[in-house]
């Protein structure tokens, strides 16, 4: 025979009179974990910012992509290749082909030039233009022959310090008249913000400085939620150990920790997605050139803004993956916590009412939980080796590059997270066991 349903209740009340200790410690470890969890959502944030900035002060469009630094790297390079500019004997030598070739080149142009015909200018213009080409072909024929001694006279020149001086003074300033009208067109105003802002000097200090900042945050957030989750884990083996049915207070004490681990999953980021390069080191002119650290992308997202993301998207498609992601990461969980708090003060519900009873001790196969978990670590892995892949290409070219495989990681949010799917699956199964005891127990004293 079934007992009724006012008999069967998946929490029992715990006797007048008696003080359950273990539900004073269930509750001061409750109160330090929503401590921890508030100290844990205020940590991330803090570190999400810091993070973001240091993505944004060593992203590849300030440095590797931006002519203004390939300037200031390759000048000083090319000044020197001037300073080393020497005409000895042997370069004068193997110079001598080029100076006859050019002093032909300008024969060739003179004789161009006289033989052309008279023009109304001509008169204006000196003795080019309007020549006899019998006397222009004479003249070229008498000065030909003498083109080596031209060009000693050249290369002897070429030799004199002061020319060579003046040589190096022209070339340099050419460079200098080049590189004042080579520039970029990147906004650094963001990027000399902050700098400013965090009191760096240039780039490299300021990586450095929130690179610091931002290793201390980690230890400090790492500390934090380990003591959620520990504190979760106690309370459950405390409360649940050794019951075979829940009462009301302990299961009030259980819910409120699933609901602590859910606003910590949710209000954080889960993942940070960041795809750089470490080092790439050319040669330039026999000359070793580096750049530092370059970041191609960075995205850190709590479950949340994920949606909201997808949402702003446009796209249909992705508004089915957002609606999907916010159903199964809060919706369901929500409505699975709110389930079995009707059950636990109207028990009766849960025998009338199927969508209580789906939702209390049946969504935990729905809830994807493994679903996600398995995407979030897919996304990690084929991201940090995404990156590798597609960059060997540079490696060709001689070009040293240094790709990180662990730039990309997971955060406490998705620890979290895993922490209330886990939470609310063991409190479902004992919620359920709990019944199933009541009824047997009931059915037993009705026989």
């Amino acid at each position: 025979m079934l007992p009724s349903s006012e008999s069967v209740t998946p929490a029992q009340s715990a006797p007048p009179g008696k003080i359950d200790f273990r539900v004073i410690l269930g509750v001061l470890l409750l109160a330090a974990a929503m401590v921890f969890t508030w100290r844990t959502i205020e940590g991330l944030s803090a570190r999400r910012t810091l993070r973001t900035d240091l993505a944004e002060i060593s992203h590849v469009r300030y440095d590797l992509l931006n002519p203004d630094r390939w300037v200031e790297k390759i000048m000083p390079i090319l000044n020197a290749q001037i300073d080393a500019l020497d005409f000895t004997a042997a370069n004068r030598a193997s110079l001598r082909p080029t100076v006859e070739k050019a002093l032909n080149h300008l024969l060739d142009s003179v004789k161009d030039q006289m033989s052309a015909p008279a023009t109304p200018n001509a008169a204006a213009g000196g003795l080019l233009g309007g020549g006899n080409p019998l006397i222009v072909n004479m003249m070229m024929g008498a000065l030909r022959p003498n083109i080596p001694q031209y060009a000693d006279v050249v290369l002897r020149e070429l030799g004199k310090p002061e020319t060579k001086e003046a040589l190096k003074n022209y070339i340099r300033s050419a460079l200098a008249d080049g590189a004042k009208t080579t520039f970029g067109n990147v906004d650094m105003k963001w990027h000399d913000y902050l700098l400013k802002e965090y009191g760096c000097a240039d780039q490299q200090a300021c990586q450095q400085e929130l690179g610091k900042r931002i290793h201390e945050l980690d230890a400090k957030v790492a500390y934090d939620y380990l003591i959620v989750l520990g504190s979760g884990a106690m309370a459950f083996l405390l409360l649940m150990i050794g019951t075979p049915v829940l009462t009301r207070t302990r299961t009030v004490v259980l819910l409120l920790f699933c609901l602590v681990l859910l606003a910590g999953g949710i209000l954080t980021p889960m993942l940070e997605v960041e795809a750089k390069i470490s080092r790439l080191d050319l040669t330039f002119m026999g000359t070793p050139l580096s750049f530092g650290e370059q970041v191609l992308y960075f995205q850190s997202k709590s479950v949340l803004e994920v949606f909201r993301t997808l949402m702003e998207m446009g796209k249909p498609e992705m508004w089915v993956v957002g609606v999907l992601v916010l159903t199964f990461s809060i919706v369901f969980p929500t409505l699975k916590t709110l389930a079995l708090a009707t059950g636990l003060f109207q028990p009766r519900l849960l025998r009338s009412n199927p969508v209580v009873k789906f939702f209390a001790l049946e969504s935990s196969k729905w809830s994807m939980a493994d679903v996600m978990a398995l995407a979030i670590f897919m996304s990690f892995v084929a991201f940090n080796g995404l990156i590798g892949n597609t960059m060997n290409g540079l490696k060709d070219t001689g070009a040293q590059l240094v790709i990180p495989t662990d730039s990309s990681k997971i955060l406490p949010g998705y620890h979290l997270f895993i922490g209330f799917c886990l939470a609310s699956l063991f409190l479902s199964k004992k919620l359920e066991r709990g019944i199933r005891t009541a009824a047997t127990v009931e059915g037993a004293k009705t026989d």
